[in-house]
């Protein structure tokens, strides 16, 4: 096996049709490919076999989460290499047909073989235990969900608290105006939510997706509103209500382990739901926003935040991201922002403003990146080294992603706007800026 990262090369560079955009080192410690920059090192002779089952991303998250490939050097300049590849191979392949050119593609064929050799032949390695298991019945049912939001959340609030920092929120900051920390741009982010929302003393807030009670505590104690937040998850409602407690806060904050479905106490002044809309499902989309307008006030406001990916020509041909879906959020789904406001508009909502804050995402995700990779072993010996990996690259491919304008996130300032048609926004809508 002299000269494995050559063989490999080689093959990479035949499929790609181009040079392999970074260096590479083999287990038998051969290196091939541009002299500057990080090194993708493949460790074992098994990752070979996990890409020969299956092809593509997830073959190489496997190799990833179990140690089979890792980087020497910079995660993100790999990564950015390897996905603009990705992405433009992807881009030659959108019309229908595009599976089946594959398949006839000698290159591919070339390139299994290759493979196929220096791998061995043997069965396929089994996925690392951090993949989620079979998934029972139709996706977004109520136990489903459960079981879904678990696999994500309920990871153990500690390492949560490692990556996060103080704030434990777990969605997109809002950057500038003076946030020099990661602490200063989620408690803007929050205060901007309760400003479109126009948050005032007495007002019911539901905040949807509560997560570890961030949002909830930021309305009660600096607008006086009186809170309810759901979730799916024990492990955040637990640790949430003990911040409240600790805030002082019980008499005006209520966390509770609920479906969203299930909250019948209308109507609310003001609904946030942040990062949790992704969950629902574009099945189910119609029914979350439906469910919304039906518990807020006639003249009452939705602030939805909500990732969005970009849309295609034929949206019949898109797929879901393996990796995400078997090791990060099972059963999440990203949508265009046109099929989320239209969602929205057809539940009655008047959407009146809409924000992208993308590039804030990207800024937050390193952040995030940065704090799991300072406190590594902390965060192995919190979870495992495979979940430890899982995290890290979920969380540096998707600052990518959103660096390069591959998915969004919006903010959607909607109203259950009267009969009168009173919307009761003032004319001039931004009055928080």
């Amino acid at each position: 096996m002299a000269e494995a990262a050559v063989r490999l090369t080689a093959l990479a560079e035949d499929l790609l049709g181009k040079p392999f955009p970074v260096r590479l080192r083999a287990w038998d410690g051969s290196e091939a490919g541009p002299p500057d920059g990080p090194v993708l090192v493949v460790r074992h002779r098994r990752a070979l076999r996990r890409l020969l089952w299956r092809p593509g991303e997830l073959g190489l998250a496997r190799a990833w989460v179990a140690g089979d490939i890792d980087v020497d050097g910079d995660l993100y300049t790999v990564l950015d290499r390897l996905t603009g590849v990705v992405w433009e191979r992807a881009d030659a392949h959108r019309d229908p047909d595009s599976r089946l050119r594959r398949l006839r593609d000698p290159r591919l064929r070339t390139a299994a073989r290759g493979l196929l050799a220096l791998g061995g032949v043997l069965p396929p390695p089994p996925p690392p235990p951090e993949e989620v298991g079979h998934r029972a019945g139709s996706s977004h049912t109520k136990r489903r969900d459960r079981q879904a939001i678990s696999h994500h959340y309920d990871v153990g609030n500690d390492f949560y608290e490692l990556v996060l920092g103080p704030s434990m929120v777990y969605s997109c900051a809002y950057w500038g105006d003076g946030a020099l920390t990661l602490e200063d741009a989620q408690r803007a982010k929050l205060d901007l939510v309760a400003r479109k929302l126009a948050l005032k003393e007495g007002d019911r807030l539901l905040d949807v997706g509560s997560g570890w009670g961030s949002m909830a505590i930021h309305a009660a104690r600096e607008y006086g509103a009186r809170v309810t937040g759901v979730t799916l998850s024990r492990e955040q409602a637990a640790y949430a209500r003990k911040r409240v407690a600790e805030a002082g806060l019980t008499d005006r904050v209520e966390i509770r382990v609920q479906d969203y479905r299930d909250v019948t106490d209308g109507p609310y002044d003001a609904i946030s739901s942040i990062g949790m809309a992704e969950h629902v499902g574009s099945g189910r989309y119609q029914e979350y926003a439906a469910q919304l307008h039906a518990l807020l006030r006639t003249g009452g406001r939705l602030l939805n935040h909500q990732i969005a990916r970009r849309p295609q020509t034929d949206e019949a041909t898109y797929e879901v991201d393996e990796f995400i879906d078997r090791y990060v959020f099972p059963d999440g789904e990203l949508s265009p922002l046109g099929a989320t406001v239209a969602g929205l508009e057809n539940a009655g909502f008047e959407v009146r403003d809409v924000e992208s804050i993308r590039e804030h995402y990207a800024l937050t995700l390193r952040r995030w990146v940065a704090n799991l990779e300072d406190g590594w072993e902390q965060g192995v010996a919190l979870t495992s080294p495979g979940r430890a990996r899982v995290w890290r690259l979920y969380m540096a491919a998707s600052a990518l992603s959103f660096e390069r304008n591959r998915i969004g996130v919006n903010q959607v300032l909607a109203v259950n706007t009267g009969a009168d048609g009173a919307s009761g926004l003032p004319l001039r809508t931004r009055t928080w800026t």
